[in-house]
């Protein structure tokens, strides 16, 4: 399920029953948000709420003051034709249409008014009546949390999964108005992470002027934000946790600074000024001895001082072993183009940190108990374009092993006469090549790769994935290019595994 292009950057604008039972005042609230939103250039969503008020209160409580619910949605009440009058303003004003039905009937409502977003409130949250209806319309949902237990939310995210229905998650706390100390933000951080598949939200009740939130909200990966909506006028005022066009606008502002301010997820390169700035407090390589031609170098030969000039060696790509093209005067800047920095340890170590850093950032656990070799093919040279490294964690009559490529590794064509095995994503994307049909694995995927089947692999984002096999025996891999070394120890390096130990890596 494609979720994520759907939510992103979604403001959602919640009217409830501000339009206080006037269908004029509810226009006047469409045209005075859009205009805001619009102005800065935002998505978003006009929320309404539909009840069947004939079935939704019960015969005997019509005339009830309590609860205070009740007589505040009989005296705000609109009719289907008259919320159709507003949805239709909203979809003129370029905004998206949504609403919270609270009743199976009102379900139906949205279906005839072809509004494009359900939302369910939290206190529907666990209304399975309600929630197989909401399932049936097959329209895209955004579900709030407030009171509800992990297990609740576990249950509502599996059914609508199950359901295949695009979904969406929002922090919400259900206190009119939210105090600083309710707000609980860090919640955020707890959805995110228990269900990363998901678009996490925030539907936020504090005080309007109260712009921390949405900033910290933001900062916390929020993908949608929620508020209330409303306009004063001479004789309607809001509540307290409802906002004016004006205080809106100041939201927009403040989400907006706050997402650039975040910047990127991914790392960037760092900008020209960056560069420099940090260049000049570089440490370059200058010769300490006379040095000629053809020398390999050592820290004896060498020290490191201010300033770096302009393409000299630095301290940071130092390495003992390099081969200087000329002679060097004690004193003298040694330049990179002047040195034969190839470096195959240097290179692997790379990979390997790299592979270690993308199980850093998968999260994925190894233990102490394994061992780890390099698989590369065409000789370690070319470890960076052709290989995979290979983390074997048992091997009896099953086997398993963890498989890490960087982005754009290629292992070549191959099969197993002995071996069956069974490759799972765990992290990243495989495209795995299967007698000739193609593949692309994501997180969770699975797929046999049976005795004899012709198979390579690569991957443009980098991948770990698992193999579940009968057991490995170390000469069942026969490949179709005859320029893949067949002598093992030319194709595989095994590591110590001191390079690939978490000490400090604690998963929770």
């Amino acid at each position: 399920m494609k979720n994520k292009s759907y939510f992103d950057d979604l403001f959602i604008f919640d009217m409830a029953n501000n339009h206080q039972g006037s269908v004029e005042h509810g226009l006047e609230i469409i045209k005075s948000i859009s205009e805001v939103c619009n102005r800065k250039g935002c998505r978003g969503a006009m929320k309404f709420q539909y009840r069947q008020l004939d079935t939704f209160i019960h015969p005997d409580f019509k005339n009830a003051k309590q609860p205070k619910h009740i007589p505040r949605f009989l005296d705000t009440h609109l009719s289907p034709d008259q919320f159709s009058d507003l949805v239709d303003e909203v979809k003129r004003n370029g905004l998206q249409a949504m609403c919270t039905p609270f009743d199976e009937e009102s379900v139906g409502v949205i279906e005839r008014h072809n509004i494009d977003i359900i939302k369910i409130a939290s206190c529907s949250a666990l209304d399975w009546p309600l929630l197989e209806r909401i399932a049936m319309s097959k329209k895209p949902v955004v579900c709030s949390t407030a009171g509800l237990l992990i297990d609740d939310i576990d249950n509502v995210v599996s059914f609508f999964r199950h359901k295949n229905i695009r979904l969406a998650i929002m922090h919400c706390v259900a206190v009119y108005p939210t105090l600083i100390d309710d707000l609980q933000l860090n919640q955020i951080d707890l959805l995110k992470e228990r269900y990363p598949f998901l678009p996490i939200g925030f539907s936020t009740h504090e005080e309007p002027s109260n712009m921390t939130a949405v900033k910290i909200a933001v900062s916390k990966g929020a993908k949608l934000l929620e508020r209330h909506v409303g306009v004063v006028t001479d004789k309607i005022s809001l509540n307290a946790y409802s906002s004016t066009p004006k205080q809106i606008g100041n939201w927009l502002d403040a989400a907006i600074e706050a997402k650039k301010a975040c910047g990127a997820n991914a790392r960037l390169h760092p900008k020209e000024e960056e560069i420099d700035s940090l260049y000049s407090l570089k440490r370059g390589v200058y010769a300490k001895t006379d040095i000629c031609k053809g020398e390999k170098l050592d820290r004896n030969k060498v020290f490191f001082a201010m300033p770096l000039q302009k393409d000299q060696l630095h301290s940071g790509n130092f390495s003992e072993g390099y081969v200087v093209g000329r002679d060097y005067k004690v004193g003298k800047p040694l330049m990179q183009d002047e040195i034969d920095q190839r470096d195959l340890l240097k290179i692997t170590y790379s990979l390997i940190h790299q592979a270690k850093g993308m199980l850093y950032q998968a999260r994925i656990p190894i233990g102490r108990k394994f061992s780890v070799e390099l698989s590369h093919h065409y000789g370690i040279e070319k470890f960076s374009e052709v290989g995979a490294i290979v983390i074997d964690c048992i091997n009896r009559k099953y086997c398993k092993k963890l498989i890490i490529q960087v982005p754009n590794q290629f292992h070549p064509y191959h099969y197993h006469k002995l071996k069956e095995e069974t490759f799972q994503v765990l992290w990243g994307e495989l495209l795995l090549n299967l007698e000739g049909e193609n593949h692309i694995l994501k997180s969770g995927d699975q797929i046999v790769v049976g005795q004899g089947k012709k198979h390579s692999f690569t991957t443009k984002t980098g991948v770990i994935f698992e193999e579940i096999s009968t057991t490995h025996h170390g000469n069942d891999s026969f490949y179709d290019d005859t320029k893949v070394y067949s002598d093992k120890s030319f194709r595989k390096t095994k590591l110590d595994n001191a390079l690939f130990t978490f000490e400090q890596y604690d998963i929770i």
